[in-house]
C-alpha cells in the first residue's frame, strides 16, 4: 500500500470536518471561534459533526502515525516524542466524547472541564513532541532549528487565544498553530515514505542487474 495515500486521506477528513461542518453551523465563524465549537453541545448537527468529522480525523491521523512509523528516523528522545503527537488524535477523539459547550467557556460543565484539561495538556505534549523530534539522528542542524521553532510558535498562538483580549480572533490564531503544525509534520511524513519508497525501487533495480 502507497502510504501516502494515507496522507491524503487525513489532510482531506481535516478539511471535510472544518469546512464541511462549518457549512452546517449557521454564523459560525472560523476567525472567532475554535474548531471544537464545531461539536458544541446543544448546537445544530453537534454529533454528526464530532462522530463523522473529528472522529474519522483522528482515527485516521493516529493510523498515519503508526504507519510512518517504520520509515521515520527517530531514535531515543526522539522517538519519545514521535509517539507523544499521538495526543493531537487523541485531543479530537476525546472532543467528540467530551464536547465542549457553547462558547466553549473557561469554566462549565463536566464536559466542558474534561475538554478544557484535555486541551491544555494536548497543547503542552505536542510543543513537548516537537522539541524532541529536533533530537532526530542525523537531520540538519536547520530541520533542528524548524522543530523547536514550531514548538515555540505552537505555544506561542496558544498563549494568544487563551487571551481574553483577542477573543474575536481565537479562532483564526487555533487553526495557523495547527495548519503550521500539521502542515510541518505532514510534509515530513510525505518524505520520509517517498525517500523509503525510492529507497526500495533502486534496491529493487539494483537486484534485477
Amino acid at each position: 500500500m502507497n502510504k501516502r495515500w494515507l496522507i491524503v486521506a487525513v489532510v482531506a477528513s481535516y478539511l471535510i470536518m472544518l469546512f464541511g461542518g462549518a457549512l452546517l453551523k449557521p454564523g459560525y465563524s472560523h476567525l472567532g471561534q475554535y474548531i471544537s465549537e464545531l461539536n458544541a453541545a446543544g448546537t445544530p448537527y453537534a454529533s454528526l459533526i464530532g462522530w463523522f468529522g473529528f472522529v474519522p480525523f483522528a482515527v485516521l491521523s493516529a493510523a498515519l502515525l503508526v504507519a510512518a512509523a517504520p520509515v521515520v528516523p527517530v531514535r531515543g528522545v526522539s522517538r519519545l516524542g514521535y509517539w507523544l503527537l499521538l495526543s493531537e488524535p487523541i485531543a479530537y477523539l476525546g472532543s467528540a466524547l467530551a464536547p465542549c459547550d457553547i462558547g466553549c467557556p473557561a469554566e462549565g460543565s463536566v464536559s466542558q472541564m474534561i475538554h478544557n484539561a484535555l486541551a491544555i495538556v494536548t497543547y503542552l505534549t505536542t510543543s513537548v513532541a516537537l522539541v524532541l523530534l529536533a533530537f532526530t539522528p542525523r537531520i540538519s542542524k536547520f530541520m533542528r532549528v524548524v522543530w523547536v521553532a514550531a514548538a515555540m510558535v505552537w505555544l506561542t498562538l496558544f498563549g494568544m487565544m487563551a487571551d481574553p483580549g483577542l477573543s474575536e480572533w481565537r479562532g483564526l490564531l487555533q487553526r495557523l498553530a495547527e495548519w503550521t503544525v500539521f502542515g510541518l509534520l505532514l510534509a515530513s511524513a510525505w518524505w520520509c515514505i517517498t525517500r523509503q519508497q525510492d529507497s526500495g525501487r533502486s534496491g529493487e533495480a539494483m537486484n534485477l542487474r
